[in-house]
């Protein structure tokens, strides 16, 4: 994060308001733009999304949380978590 002198960027009546509320004291201005949801941006939302989906209709078919664990690498309680999840 890059520090700036807000009194070289900002007008000086919009200066002296925000002096009102935080004289003197660090001030973080987010960003305007809409934040991507987790996973967005890389593909990693999808991924799961759809694995999850496979691993819902396995064990509607009829296989075990066991099976499921071990295929996937995952818990016992994780695979439930998904099954289970609406």
């Amino acid at each position: 994060m890059k520090y700036i002198n807000a009194a070289e960027i900002l007008p000086e009546n919009l200066l002296r308001e925000l002096q009102t509320y935080v004289d003197g004291e660090l001030l973080y201005i987010p960003k305007a733009s809409v934040k991507k949801k987790w996973g967005a941006a890389s593909g990693s939302r999808i991924f799961y999304q759809e694995r999850n989906e496979k691993i819902r209709k396995l064990f509607q078919e009829g296989c075990s949380v066991n099976m499921l664990a071990e295929q996937y690498g995952l818990a016992d309680s994780t695979i439930k978590n998904i099954i289970y999840k609406q």
